[in-house]
């Protein structure tokens, strides 16, 4: 990316994925972290002392919600961009989002790549300048913000039954064995570790072998909700 440096504020009440969030921007091409505040009250004052292109906005916050947050920077001419960190999957609230100029939705979880993909999006559509020639420069433009398509999970594996596995891990504060995810998905124990095994392989697990007292390990599956390990809340 060429140009000033893209400044970015991140905007998290939980501190261990704040700061996580900032160093993951840090290790992008372009881009720099200005700050971590865990408050609106902090990002407002932030925002009135320094510049920042754009905001890592959570939505759960303990002075107020972010989406009203940025509803009243637009409201107040701010050029700020925002892209939003959550958990929140109510579809309502991406579409309200939306309507806000929102920039990109990502949810938590997620592993630095996630991340990274986006914030390059955004830095290619930031880069566009001049005036369009016509619909497909401006397709091309808008295109820079849209993810790709998901990549089809492998053969064998359903996305519903994915889902239930990674549900249940995600419950699961002490992890689960492929024994206890199959028991509690309703599913074989092979048909469990090939569910466990993909979410190792995609970075929203990990596995550690336990020893018993005789036999080989068993393989332990635990949810990586940020790369330090806490789930983060919306």
């Amino acid at each position: 990316m060429s140009g000033a440096e893209v400044r970015v504020l991140v905007v998290e009440d939980d501190q261990v994925a704040a700061d996580a969030h900032a160093l993951y921007v840090d290790r992008v091409p372009g881009f720099t972290a200005v700050g971590a505040v865990h408050s609106l009250a902090e990002a407002t004052r932030v925002l009135e002392r320094t510049r920042v292109d754009l905001l890592l906005l959570d939505l759960g916050l303990p002075d107020g919600h972010g989406l009203r947050f940025a509803r009243g920077l637009r409201a107040a001419g701010h050029p700020v961009d925002v892209i939003v960190v959550t958990s929140a999957r109510d579809l309502a609230v991406v579409r309200e989002s939306v309507s806000l100029g929102v920039v990109q939705y990502v949810l938590k979880p997620f592993a630095f790549p996630t991340l990274r993909e986006r914030l390059l999006r955004y830095a290619e559509f930031r880069q566009a300048a001049g005036e369009a020639s016509g619909q497909d420069d401006v397709d091309r433009a808008m295109a820079a913000l849209r993810a790709p398509r998901p990549a089809e999970l492998p053969k064998g594996l359903s996305a519903p039954t994915l889902d239930r596995v990674a549900a249940l891990l995600r419950a699961a504060s002490e992890g689960l064995t492929a024994a206890g995810a199959a028991e509690a998905a309703g599913i074989s124990r092979i048909t469990a570790r090939r569910y466990l095994e993909h979410l190792v392989d995609t970075g929203r697990a990990d596995r550690t072998p336990r020893y018993g007292q005789v036999g080989r390990p068993e393989l332990h599956y635990r949810w990586l909700a940020e790369a330090t390990g806490s789930v983060s809340k919306v």
